[in-house]
C-alpha cells in the first residue's frame, strides 16, 4: 500500500468501496453503452433491423397525421408529409436480433463461465492482483471496442469485456466480506452493486449527447474510448494502493458436516433456500436486463420528439441510489432483529411496491412515464445488495467465491439471456406489450418467488445460536449449528481424583451433563476415551 494511505488508514475501508465501486460503474457503462449506442452503431456498421423513423424534430408526433412507426416499407416511408415536409427516414434502428443477441447472450455467454473460474480462483488466491488484471482487460476491450470496422469484431470484443468483468463481482464481494462487519454488510453490498445501475444511468448522457457532439469527428466511439481509459487508471490505482484482507469467517454459513468434513460448494448449491434465491434473482434480474437494455430504444420508439436522456440518468442516478441505500439500511436494521430471513421479506416486498409503477413507466406519456420509473426505481433497487449480503451470510468461508460465482452464472444466463425473447414477441404482441412482460411483469413474479425463499431461510441471527444442534442421522448432512461464539465446553476434560487427597472431584452443575450428549457416568471412561469424545464434538 501506498504510504500516504497508512496515514489515512482510518478512512481506508472507505477507500477500497470506492475504487471497487468507480471500477464496477465503470464496467457496466461498457456493457450497457450499446443499448444507447446501438443506433449509430449499427448504421456504421450494418446490422440490425431497418425501420421507419421520424427524423424532423420540427414537429411533435402529436401534430403528425401518421406516425412514422406505423409504416412498414421504405416507400410509403418517404411518402409521408406534413404540410410538404417529408418527415420520415427509412434506416436501422438498433434493434432486431442482432442487437439482442449481441447485448444479452454475446456478452452474458462469456461473463457467467469465465465468473464460475473466477470465483473458483478468488477462494484460493490474491483477489486484489486478480482483480487487477481483470479491470485492465475489460478496459482494454473498451477502448478497442472504439476502433471497430465490423459487427464481428464488436461481438468478438464484447466476449473479452465480459471475461475481464466477470472477476468484479465474486473478487469484490470477497474482499469486502473481510473488510466491513455484518451491520454494515448489506450497505455496502448494495452501494457496489449499485455499480450496475450505475454504470446504466451514466450511459443515457454519455451514449446521447457524447456522441451528438462528435469529437474528433468520432461520434459513438469516443464513449467507448472514453470510458476505457479511466478504466485502466483504476486498475492502476486497485493494484498499487489495495491490500488482500485477511479472509474471516462470517455468519451461520462457516460450519461443518456432521463427520466432520467441510461444507461442500455443492450441499450449498443444491440446498433448497439457495436454489429459491437463484430462481428469484434471475427472473428479477430478467425484468432489469430487459429494461435496461431496451429503454432508450424504447423511449426513442415511442417518443421520438421527446428527449428524455437526462431524464434516464437523473432518475437512475437520483432515486436509484436512495432506494440502494435505503434498502441496505433497513436490511441491515431488521435483520439484526430478525435474523436472515428479514432480507428475503424486503425483497419481496420492496419488488412488489415496485410492479406497478413500472407498468405505468412504459404505459404512460412522457412526463407520468418518468415519475413512475422514478417509483418503481427507488424500491426496485433495494435487491441486488440485499441478494448478495443473503448469500455471503449463508455460505461457508471455504466456498464464498466459488458460490457466488456459480449464482452469477445461474442469475445471468437465465435473466440476462431471457431478454432475447423481447424481439419475437414483440412481433406478436407488439414493443410495448413485450417490454410491459418481461420488465414489470417479472418484478413481480420476482417478488413472490423472494417471499416464498422467506420461509427457506433461518429467521434467527447468529448470535441467538451458541449452542450446536444435535447431527443429523446422515453422515454428510449439513449441522444446522452456526458459527460458535465463545467456547464449547465439551471440548474440555476434568481430573477424575484430586491429587491432594485422591477424592472423586464434583464437577460443577452447569457441567455435569457435557453438551455432546453424554451422561455423567461417560466421565468414568479412561482419559483417553474422553479425550477423544471430547474431540469429536467439536463443530
Amino acid at each position: 500500500m501506498i504510504p500516504i494511505l497508512e496515514k489515512l488508514s482510518g478512512f481506508y475501508n472507505s477507500y477500497v468501496l470506492a475504487i471497487l465501486t468507480i471500477g464496477y460503474i465503470l464496467g457496466e457503462l461498457g456493457h450497457y453503452l450499446i443499448g444507447v449506442t446501438s443506433k449509430q452503431t449499427a448504421i456504421e456498421l450494418d446490422y440490425g433491423d431497418h425501420a421507419c423513423q421520424q427524423n424532423n424534430s420540427m414537429f411533435n408526433r402529436h401534430e403528425l397525421p401518421t406516425q412514422c412507426s406505423a409504416v412498414g416499407n421504405e416507400s410509403s416511408c418517404y411518402a409521408l408529409d406534413f404540410n410538404g415536409t417529408g418527415y420520415c427516414e427509412w434506416n436501422y434502428n438498433g434493434l432486431g436480433i442482432d442487437y439482442q443477441i449481441l447485448a444479452g447472450p454475446t456478452f452474458i455467454l462469456i461473463f457467467t463461465i469465465a465468473g464460475v473460474f473466477m470465483g473458483f480462483a478468488a477462494d484460493k488466491y490474491n483477489r486484489v492482483k486478480m482483480l487487477t488484471v481483470c479491470t485492465v482487460i475489460f478496459g482494454i476491450a473498451m477502448i478497442l471496442q472504439g476502433t471497430v470496422k465490423e459487427y464481428w469484431q464488436l461481438v468478438l470484443l464484447r466476449m473479452v469485456m465480459a471475461a475481464g468483468e466477470s472477476g468484479c463481482n465474486p473478487l469484490a464481494t470477497g474482499i469486502m466480506s473481510d473488510i466491513f462487519p455484518e451491520d454494515k454488510r448489506a450497505l455496502v453490498m448494495a452501494i457496489f452493486n449499485w455499480g450496475i445501475y450505475g454504470g446504466y444511468g451514466i450511459a443515457f448522457p454519455v451514449g446521447r449527447y457524447i456522441t451528438k457532439l462528435n469529437f474528433w469527428d468520432l461520434g459513438w466511439r469516443v464513449c467507448y474510448l472514453g470510458a476505457g481509459v479511466l478504466t485502466v487508471i483504476v486498475a492502476g490505482l486497485t493494484g498499487t494502493t489495495l491490500r488482500e484482507p485477511e479472509r474471516k469467517a462470517i455468519g451461520e454459513g462457516d460450519r461443518q458436516t456432521a463427520s466432520g468434513k467441510p461444507v461442500s460448494l455443492w450441499q450449498v448449491i443444491k440446498s433448497p433456500a439457495m436454489i429459491m434465491l437463484m430462481i428469484a434473482a434471475s427472473i428479477r434480474h430478467c425484468g432489469g436486463m430487459t429494461f435496461a437494455y431496451n429503454a432508450d430504444l424504447y423511449y426513442n420508439t415511442y417518443f421520438p420528439d421527446v428527449d428524455l436522456g437526462w431524464w434516464l440518468f437523473g432518475v437512475t442516478i437520483g432515486i436509484g441510489s436512495v432506494g440502494v441505500v435505503v434498502g441496505g439500511i433497513v436490511s441491515d436494521k431488521i435483520v439484526a432483529k430478525m435474523g436472515i430471513r428479514s432480507r428475503a421479506f424486503v425483497l419481496a416486498v420492496s419488488q412488489l411496491i415496485a410492479t406497478l409503477p413500472a407498468f405505468g413507466s412504459v404505459y404512460f406519456d412522457p412526463l407520468w412515464a418518468m415519475i413512475t420509473l422514478g417509483l418503481s426505481y427507488f424500491f426496485a433497487e433495494m435487491w441486488f445488495g440485499i441478494v448478495f449480503a443473503i448469500v455471503v451470510e449463508i455460505v461457508p468461508l471455504r466456498v464464498r467465491s466459488s458460490t457466488i460465482g456459480v449464482f452469477l452464472f445461474v442469475m445471468n444466463n437465465i435473466g440476462g439471456n431471457l431478454p432475447i425473447l423481447v424481439d419475437p414477441v414483440a412481433k406478436v404482441l407488439g414493443y410495448r406489450g413485450s417490454i410491459m412482460i418481461f420488465y414489470a411483469g417479472f418484478y413481480g413474479i420476482s417478488s413472490i418467488l423472494f417471499f416464498i425463499t422467506c420461509f427457506l431461510l433461518d429467521g434467527k441471527t447468529a448470535e441467538d445460536s451458541v449452542e450446536p444442534e444435535s447431527p443429523k442421522s446422515h453422515p454428510d448432512a449439513v449441522l444446522n449449528a452456526r458459527h460458535m461464539h465463545g467456547h464449547d465446553n465439551s471440548v474440555f476434560s476434568v481430573d477424575e481424583t484430586l491429587p491432594s487427597n485422591g477424592r472423586p472431584a464434583q464437577l460443577p452443575q452447569h457441567l455435569q451433563m457435557s453438551s455432546n450428549g453424554y451422561d455423567k457416568s461417560a466421565q468414568q471412561a479412561p482419559p483417553s476415551a474422553r479425550q477423544n469424545g471430547a474431540e469429536s464434538s467439536r463443530l
